[in-house]
């Protein structure tokens, strides 16, 4: 059996809309083992960017628990859940987000200079990391100068640069077509064998999901349906 990463525990999550309550998310539980590809699949507005949200720290559950690593994250003060994003958390995102003024190389060493890396050694990470997702020969472009799935690669070896355990995807093949979206699938794949990193994949794409480890549906805040792969 793998390791537990991260244990969700009744997670709910409502908002206010005038006198109205929406619930978002309703009594969710959810694991995430290490070294696992896991799928989370639903429809627009079933929960699926919410509960990315609430797993990566940029929201706060209305009730549940999420554990990392044995630790109660949502008990943490502001600093220190800043601190946990950028060392245990990467995000990648369907419009990949780069700084258009900078190189990929510059915006690759981003969260290792926020970390309080010097230049230098940033700059070797950066690289080594660059060169993991192919593409050496194009450190020193910038984004409007690189195709969109090399975009979409730089915006990965970013999010993957501090080491971090887990890896947040939200769309992350919405934006390309088809070879470059298998190119991707295949590059997290390989990251995840090779750094033994976690994925949660937020995807409409049903073929990408299949090809993961493990796939969770959620239909109206609630988990319907899991399968492994």
């Amino acid at each position: 059996m793998s390791k537990v990463l991260l244990d969700c525990r009744g997670i709910s999550k409502s908002y206010q809309d005038g006198t109205n309550q929406v619930e978002v998310l309703q009594s969710l539980d959810l694991t995430v083992y290490s070294h696992e590809l896991l799928a989370v699949t639903g429809s627009s507005g079933s929960g699926k960017s919410t509960l990315l949200h609430i797993l990566g720290t940029l929201d706060q559950p209305s009730d549940g628990s999420v554990i990392f690593n044995n630790q109660n994250i949502n008990a943490l003060s502001d600093s220190k859940l800043a601190k946990f994003r950028n060392q245990q958390l990467g995000f990648i995102y369907q419009f990949h987000h780069l700084l258009s003024e900078f190189s990929a190389l510059e915006n690759v060493m981003m969260p290792l200079l926020i970390n309080g890396q010097n230049s230098h050694s940033a700059k070797r990470d950066a690289m080594a990391m660059i060169a993991l997702v192919g593409l050496t020969d194009r450190a020193v472009h910038k984004p409007a100068q690189l195709s969109g799935g090399e975009r979409q690669r730089i915006a990965i070896a970013r999010a993957l640069v501090n080491r971090p355990a887990l890896v947040l995807a939200d769309e992350p093949t919405g934006n390309l077509d088809s070879d470059n979206a298998q190119g991707i699938f295949d590059l997290l794949k390989d990251l995840r064998d090779k750094q033994g990193t976690s994925f949660v994949v937020v995807t409409h794409d049903e073929q990408l999901a299949s090809r993961l480890d493990r796939v969770v549906h959620l239909a109206n805040g609630k988990l319907v349906q899991e399968q492994g792969v």
